[in-house]
């Protein structure tokens, strides 16, 4: 037959007397599940106290990002605000590169999807998408834009080289383009260009960049030189000493053509000079912007 209860006996060393105590077999599980479950609680609040405090720090942290997140955030909105007004001044300066181009103005700073209706998802995507969407098709359309400015630019250059520009020697204008006495036979007659006077050997100079299309004697002109231009202009200088170039050779604005000779049909020494553009005869000093 087991225990029913147990004795517990305290002797303290400083008297003579003892203390004894009966604990039945209830009463002793009884207090071994309250420190069991003693010991537990203990556990589950310092586990308790452990996890919230990591929570907590979690949380921090979480916070200071979020705020490092809105800081960059409103740096890019202000940076993305500078870009936006950099390409609408960008596509400002483009517009008046256009016209000086002789290109239509082609650059638009409005978004020509901003604003429209159309249908999709009841939650539309965020302005900040929405934005940088519409600087990108801005950039592409501004670059495809440029190529067309650039080409215009390049032509309006190559037109300007092309134009007759410059005194073709160094002289004294003697004889005008249009009616006159013609110095040989005194009658009125056409005259197609203009005679510059000067000093024999005096050189003689291309007026725009071209392509020497005859160079040689030519008729009543003596030695020649004749220049193909482009966009339908073409010069004629006469009465040439001395030619420098030959059928073919390409020549720039200033090049030396050749020197004022009396060859041909003239009275004195001087350069005979022609313009033409289309076929037609037009009146040289209309050309000699350092005239």
């Amino acid at each position: 037959m087991g225990l029913k209860h147990h004795t517990i006996i305290f002797v303290p060393h400083s008297r003579a007397r003892f203390r004894k105590w009966r604990i039945s077999n209830r009463q002793v599980k009884l207090a071994s599940a309250l420190v069991a479950l003693f010991t537990l609680g203990a556990l589950f609040v310092t586990w308790r106290a452990f996890t919230t405090t990591v929570t907590l720090e979690e949380v921090g942290d979480l916070r200071s990002e979020n705020e490092q997140l809105r800081e960059m955030n409103r740096e890019f909105e202000q940076s993305f605000r500078e870009l936006q007004s950099q390409l609408s001044d960008f596509e400002d300066r483009t517009n008046s590169l256009a016209i000086l181009a002789g290109v239509e103005e082609i650059v638009s700073t409005v978004d020509s999807r901003a604003g429209a209706g159309v249908g999709g998802a009841f939650i539309d995507p965020p302005a900040s998408y929405l934005d940088v969407e519409s600087l990108a098709r801005r950039s592409e359309r501004l670059q495809s834009q440029l190529a067309d400015v650039a080409g215009g630019l390049e032509k309006r250059e190559q037109w300007i080289a092309s134009r007759p520009a410059i005194m073709p020697t160094r002289g004294i204008l003697t004889s005008n383009f249009g009616i006159r006495a013609d110095p040989i036979t005194a009658r009125r007659a056409f005259h197609h260009g203009v005679d510059i006077s000067a000093r024999p050997g005096t050189p003689v100079f291309a007026t725009a960049d071209g392509v020497v299309l005859r160079a040689g004697r030519i008729g009543s002109l003596g030695r020649a030189v004749y220049l193909s231009h482009r966009f339908g202009v073409t010069t004629r200088y006469g009465h040439l000493s001395k030619i420098e170039v030959e059928p073919g050779a390409t020549v720039k604005r200033g090049d030396v053509i050749g020197y004022v000779g009396n060859s041909g049909r003239a009275t004195g020494y001087h350069l005979h000079y022609e313009v033409r553009e289309a076929g037609d005869s037009k009146d040289p000093r209309m050309f000699m912007v350092d005239r």
